[in-house]
């Protein structure tokens, strides 16, 4: 191959000169035949080298397959002798391995024995074991349930006995209660039957005006003796001067003057039961009288507001409105009921109803105001109180501490009785779910299982009952 690549060189050389001379300016006819000498001899050369190289490459092709054929001889050799030592360095290992198994096999065997033979002694070992521990857990669990049983049955009997006594006890005291409201009910009926008398009295005062309006009177004055102090308001008060009309109650309000002369609010008691009377027969009985009964009552209802007005109502001596107490409150809500009635009173005669109930809520308003006007009128009393309130509150703030950090130790002392009540709970838990076949725990872990204890009954009396 070196050969070859030498040649290809140098032919390579002679072309490359050729094309120079070629490439060159032409110096006349000697040039061109001193160039056709040399491609002349150019060729007789190539074709002596391309005789060697045939030449050359038949030689190396013989010496070629003679090398290969001496390779593959040897190798073939090399081969027979390499699988002659392979075939004996197998059967040798074979041999030797096969001894190695058959003594590891008697020694897997003999161990196998032993293993049998200790694996069926600790069986025996253990079955014995776990039948003496069954049968010690047997027999305890047995002692405890006939223990728990005996503390069941005296629980029992101390409950039936408390249970007994306190039924009786109970019974008794239902007895006793039971003969009393029958007595209670005795009197009522002596009562019911006294009332119904009073009631027909009642009826026989109610027909009478005069009697009528006494009673709305007492009623009006009853509701103000028991939300006002005496020297807030005044009965049967003349709001006029050089006049006679004298109004059933006046409310004193504190005057702004430098005087202090009081505002008064009138407050009359009006009753105008047989218009009230005719209107509810009407809706009972006949519907085409209500038109007539409805116009009828609130006739009457505008001439007493009227009557009120032009009697009571005296600014600035009086509020420029005064109150008519109705004394029952149906008939306070059939004034209410009826819009146009109620505005008109409101704003054409200054008059406000009030009833029995809403009586009570404006006589608080009012107390409301008197308190402020006091307060007012003493501020600094008041103030000298709440100091004294403030510093009782920061010391009581301080006893508030001091109860909650005692309240925080008991609420701790009853959680840690909580953790341990659950770790009893568990450990009885874990006896009760113990399967029959389960190997039994030893005595000392016997030891720490909670046991019932019987209950003090005298400890018992108080929670009971």
């Amino acid at each position: 191959m070196d050969f070859v690549t030498i040649l290809l060189l140098v032919i390579i050389a002679l072309l490359g000169f050729v094309v120079y001379r070629l490439s060159q300016p032409s110096a006349g006819g000697q040039d061109v035949n001193d160039i056709k000498n040399d491609i002349t001899n150019l060729k007789a050369e190539i074709t002596r080298i391309e005789a060697s190289v045939k030449a050359e490459f038949v030689s190396n092709r013989k010496e070629s397959q003679d090398s290969s054929q001496e390779t593959r001889k040897e190798l073939s050799e090399s081969f027979t002798k390499l699988s002659a030592e392979l075939r004996e360095t197998i059967t040798a290992s074979s041999t030797s391995q096969k001894e190695q198994l058959e003594a590891f096999a008697k020694q897997l065997k003999e161990l196998t024995t032993t293993n049998e033979q200790k694996i069926n002694e600790m069986q025996d070992k253990l079955l014995r074991a776990a039948k003496e521990s069954r049968d010690e857990l047997t027999k305890t669990l047995k002692e405890l349930q006939t223990g728990n049983q005996q503390k069941l049955d005296e629980m029992r009997k101390t409950v039936d006995e408390k249970l007994q006594s306190t039924i009786e006890k109970r019974f008794n005291e239902s007895f006793t209660l039971i003969s009393e409201r029958l007595d209670k009910v005795h009197q009522g009926l002596g009562e019911m039957q006294n009332l119904a008398s009073g009631v027909g009295d009642l009826k026989k005062v109610l027909t009478n005006v005069s009697t009528r309006g006494s009673f709305g009177e007492v009623q009006l004055g009853t509701i103000l003796e028991q939300y006002l102090s005496p020297d807030q308001y005044e009965k049967n008060a003349a709001v006029k001067k050089n006049s006679q009309e004298r109004v059933d109650f006046i409310v004193k309000f504190p005057g702004r003057a430098d005087d202090n002369t009081p505002v008064l609010l009138p407050i009359d008691s009006k009753f105008p039961n047989e218009d009230y009377q005719r209107l509810q027969e009407a809706r009972e009985n006949d519907a085409d009288a209500i038109t007539s009964a409805t116009k009828q009552f609130e006739s009457s209802v505008k001439r007493i507001a009227k009557d009120i007005a032009g009697k009571y109502i005296n600014p600035p001596t009086t509020t420029d409105f005064a109150i008519m107490f109705v004394p029952t409150e149906g008939l306070y809500a059939e004034i209410v009921s009826r819009v146009n009635l109620f505005e008109t009173l409101h704003n054409e005669y200054k008059i406000v109803v009030v009833g029995p109930t809403n009586i009570v809520a404006l006589l608080n308003s009012l107390q409301m105001g008197f308190n402020t006007l006091a307060i007012e009128k003493h501020s600094s009393e008041v103030w000298e109180l709440l100091g004294g309130v403030k510093r009782e509150f920061g010391k009581f703030g301080e006893v508030l501490d001091a109860a909650k950090r005692k309240i925080d130790a008991a609420s701790k002392s009853i959680d840690d009785a909580g953790v341990r009540t659950r770790a009893i709970e568990r450990k009885l838990q874990r006896v009760e779910t113990l399967p029959a076949a389960t190997p039994s725990p030893t005595n000392d872990s016997l030891a720490d299982l909670p046991t019932l204890t019987t209950p003090n009954p005298d400890k018992d009396d108080g929670d009971d009952e």
